[in-house]
């Protein structure tokens, strides 16, 4: 009799549970278990920072060398205006924040997500120290380097396999390693926040940051549709409703890549030609990031405020401008995104190791609306790259490789 496969829990199932069962189990653990958690966390927190540098390289420069490679007049234009999408809704989660976020929020929220977590005296037993092999922007600047230079030199074939080789392997680890020790980490992270008594402030905190990016995915989409209508001269309302099936579909599927065929045919039934659709649709599943910079740029100005951390808009600007370069391409597992932001928030914005792992649980809990968001918002601009090239499109063909990469990744 054939065994039957036991269903496979999301990622987002396990990291309910964990906060829920650190919150339950740690005012009652015993200080030794809690010190096991707590040492768990201390390693694994090393391990995330020398792995991000080398993540940060492992995707940013083989979608960089794929762009050059194929550099076309409509590539160029379409990844230039999946950039600017990008930026525009991180400045507005900024704005809006900035604006909401002190009077939600409070001042005694709690005195830093770090101080929270450490106020119950729970220390590790040990650790060990893996110092990064580089900065954040070192891996940033290499990523750039090795990604131009490939897409530009005549024997790049052989680098560019390289490139692909070692972002196969940095993804396995991301895989087999990082994604399935990530609820056991926010498992100690609540464990200790329970025992400093912090947990009910915070957990109000999450509930009205949550309630603040569901809405401001709209605000963006609406936004969106709204500059395509002018390019269109259709209804954005009606364009919008058009691609509800494609957002639905992405809340769960969870994934881009998946969601193409849906996203590809509810755009050209919203009047964007086939050929317009075949290119930009898959490329934009890629690079076009709105929904998830928008949470990110959210939540960390949340627990910055929380936390009484200084910041500016100059600081989130730069912090913006290097968020759209480094998660295109973000890894196809669960929260991605944010695995491959983790150094510029402690880079650019100061975050501790303990802030991260908030921002992990914050990020993942709200995963599948940042991905309808970037999803539906592909229709958007399929609809101006539509008008702007009027004429024939581009192969679809030639970016082949690139969308079945994705789904690759998607699948394991």
């Amino acid at each position: 009799m054939a065994r039957k496969k036991l269903p496979k829990i999301n990622l987002l199932v396990w990291i309910i549970i964990a906060i829920a069962l650190g919150i339950m189990l740690g005012s009652v653990m015993p200080n030794w278990l809690a010190g096991i958690f707590a040492t768990f966390n201390a390693c694994f927190s090393q391990f995330l920072g020398f792995i991000i540098p080398l993540l940060i390289v492992a995707f940013v420069a083989p979608a960089i060398a794929d762009i050059g490679r194929k550099a076309g007049k409509m590539l160029i234009v379409t990844a230039v205006l999946a950039y600017i999408a990008t930026m525009i809704a991180g400045v507005s989660s900024y704005l809006v924040g900035d604006w909401l976020f002190p009077s939600m929020i409070g001042s005694d929220a709690y005195s830093s997500a770090e101080s929270a977590a450490g106020g119950s005296g729970v220390s590790p037993f040990f650790t060990i120290q893996m110092p990064p092999i580089m900065t954040v922007m070192s891996a940033l600047v290499l990523a750039f380097v090795l990604g131009l230079g490939t897409a530009r030199l005549e024997s790049g074939s052989v680098m560019k396999q390289l490139l692909d080789q070692f972002r196969n392997i940095v993804q396995f680890i991301i895989m087999r390693a990082i994604i399935p020790c990530l609820p056991v980490y926010i498992f100690g992270i609540f464990v200790d926040i329970t025992v400093s008594g912090q947990v009910a402030t915070i957990l109000v905190t999450f509930s009205k940051i949550i309630i603040v990016i569901f809405i401001l995915h709209f605000a963006v989409l609406i936004f969106q549709y709204c500059v395509a209508s002018l390019f269109m001269r259709k209804n954005p309302f009606k364009m919008l409703w058009k691609m509800a099936p494609a957002y639905f579909t992405a809340l769960g599927t969870q994934s881009s890549a998946a969601t193409i065929p849906v996203t590809l045919e509810r755009a050209i039934s919203m009047g964007v030609r086939p050929a317009i659709a075949g290119f930009v649709i898959p490329l934009c599943a890629t690079i076009h990031m709105s929904g998830s910079t928008l949470k990110i740029v959210a939540c960390a100005l949340a627990l910055m405020i929380t936390g009484h951390m200084p910041y500016d808009f100059p600081m989130f600007m730069g912090f913006i401008a290097m968020l759209g370069i480094t998660i295109i391409a973000a890894p196809g597992v669960p929260g991605g995104a944010i695995m491959a932001s983790l150094g510029l928030l402690s880079s650019i914005l100061g975050f501790t190791d303990v802030d991260n792992a908030m921002m992990i649980a914050l990020y993942i809990t709200m995963d599948s609306f940042g991905t309808a968001c970037n999803v539906t918002g592909d229709g958007a601009l399929a609809a101006i790259i539509n008008r702007i090239f009027p004429g024939k499109a581009e192969t679809p063909e030639d970016h082949e490789d690139l969308v079945q990469e994705k789904a690759e990744a998607d699948s394991i």
